[in-house]
C-alpha cells in the first residue's frame, strides 16, 4: 500500500490561483522576507479579499467562505512562500476573526468581522509586556470598570503593527485577587483611543513592525470586552496553537532557500546533501502542519510543530549564508532574512517554552523541584 501526498485536482487548480494572485502581488508591492510579519499592504489585502482568500475556513453565517482547512494551507503557502506582502489581514484571518466567532457577542461579530474580510482592517495583539517574558500569566497591564467604560493602564512591547493597525486585542488584567493564571481578559481596543502612544521598534534588519504600545486611561466601552471576563487566559492559549501551528512557521524563508539552490556549487555532494535533508525536512514540517490544519494532532502539540518548524528555517538561513559565503558581509534582502533567522524561534513562544509545553501537557513529565 502507498501514501499519495499529491494535491487532488481542484486543490491544484487552487494552488495555481495563490501562485498567480502572489507573484502579482510581489510585482506591483514587492517581495518581502517572512511576509506574513513584514509584507504590509492594505491594498493587496483587498485583493486578497476580493479573490475571497481572508475567511476562508469562517461559517458561512458570519461572512465567511466554509471552505475546507486545507484549501487556507494551500493558499497561505503559496502567498508565503513567493513572499507576496499579507501581513494586513494576517493576524485578523489566523486569529482575531476566528477568537470572536468563538468568544465574541453577535454585535462584535457584526462589527469588526465584516472589516476584516474585507482587508479593511489591521490587527495587532497586546500581548508581551516587558517584565512577563514568554510568561502570559505575569503580565500587568490592568483594565478597570468605571461606569460604562474600561479605563487600561499598561505597557505592551513587540506589538507587531502597533504603529500601522486599527485595532488591538488587548490581553489584559481585569482582576488580582486569584492565581496568576486568573483575572485575565481580552478586550478590544481601538488604536486611535486618546491616551495610546506607539513607538516602532527597529531591529538590526531595519525592519520596523514591532512596536511598544504605552496605555494611559485608555476609556474603551465594556461591550469591547471579549468573552468571559477573567477567564481569557484559556481563550488566548486556543488563539496562540493557531499561530504556532501553522505553515507561516515553516515557509517564511523559502524564497531564500530557492535563491541559495540556484547560486550553490550543485556539483559538489556535500552541498547536494545539505538540499536534499532541508528539502525532506521541508515536507516532514509541511506534513506536521497539515496534521494540525486537519486536526489531527494531539492537544498542545502545535508546540513541536513550531519548534521543528522554526529551528528548521534557521537551518535554512545557515545554508543560505554558506552558500553566499562573503557575500553575506552584503547588507542585501537575502542577508536581512539571514539576519532576521534568530527570530523565528522566539516568536510566538520560544523553543525552550515550547518544550516545556510538550514535557509537561503532552508527555506528562513531571516538573524539576525547585
Amino acid at each position: 500500500m502507498t501514501l499519495d501526498f499529491r494535491l487532488s485536482a481542484a486543490l491544484s487548480n487552487l494552488q495555481a490561483r495563490a501562485r498567480q494572485l502572489a507573484a502579482r502581488g510581489v510585482d506591483l508591492f514587492g517581495r518581502h522576507n517572512d511576509s506574513w510579519i513584514n509584507g504590509y499592504s492594505k491594498e493587496f489585502a483587498r485583493m486578497m479579499a476580493a479573490e475571497g482568500f481572508i475567511g476562508m475556513g469562517w461559517p458561512t453565517e458570519y461572512g465567511g467562505h466554509a471552505r475546507p482547512p486545507i484549501e487556507r494551507l494551500v493558499v497561505a503557502e503559496e502567498m508565503i512562500s513567493a513572499g507576496a506582502p499579507i501581513a494586513a489581514m494576517w493576524f485578523a484571518d489566523r486569529q482575531f476573526g476566528p477568537s470572536l466567532i468563538a468568544y465574541g457577542t453577535d454585535d462584535q461579530r457584526a462589527e469588526f468581522l465584516p472589516q476584516m474580510l474585507s482587508g479593511e482592517s489591521t490587527w495587532c495583539i497586546g500581548m508581551s509586556e516587558p517584565d512577563a517574558g514568554s510568561d502570559l500569566a505575569a503580565l500587568s497591564s490592568s483594565a478597570v470598570r468605571d461606569g460604562s467604560d474600561w479605563v487600561i493602564n499598561g505597557q505592551k512591547i513587540w506589538t507587531s503593527f502597533g504603529d500601522v493597525a486599527d485595532y488591538c486585542y488587548l490581553i489584559c488584567r481585569t482582576d488580582r485577587s486569584g492565581p496568576p493564571h486568573q483575572g485575565i481578559s481580552e478586550i478590544i481596543v481601538p488604536m486611535d483611543s486618546p491616551g495610546i502612544e506607539v513607538r516602532p521598534i527597529t531591529d538590526m534588519t531595519t525592519n520596523q513592525h514591532f512596536c511598544e504600545v504605552f496605555l494611559t486611561d485608555v476609556r474603551v466601552p465594556q461591550e469591547n470586552l471579549v468573552g468571559v471576563e477573567g477567564n481569557a487566559f484559556k481563550q488566548t492559549m486556543v488563539q496562540l496553537a493557531h499561530e504556532r501551528g501553522g505553515i507561516d512557521r515553516l515557509a517564511s524563508n523559502r524564497a531564500m532557500f530557492k535563491h541559495a539552490i540556484a547560486q550553490a556549487d550543485t556539483s559538489n555532494p556535500a552541498v547536494r546533501q545539505q538540499i536534499a535533508r532541508l528539502e525532506a525536512e521541508y515536507e516532514v514540517g509541511r506534513l506536521l502542519v497539515y496534521r494540525e490544519v486537519l486536526g489531527q494532532a494531539p492537544a498542545n502539540f502545535s508546540a513541536a510543530t513550531k519548534v521543528f518548524c522554526t529551528e528548521y528555517e534557521r537551518r535554512v538561513a545557515d545554508f543560505a549564508a554558506r552558500v553566499l559565503g562573503a557575500n553575506t558581509m552584503l547588507f542585501t534582502e537575502w542577508t536581512r532574512g539571514m539576519l532576521y533567522a534568530p527570530g523565528y524561534t522566539i516568536m510566538g513562544g520560544t523553543s525552550d517554552i515550547m518544550r516545556n509545553i510538550l514535557g509537561e501537557r503532552v508527555l506528562g513529565l513531571p516538573r524539576e523541584p525547585r
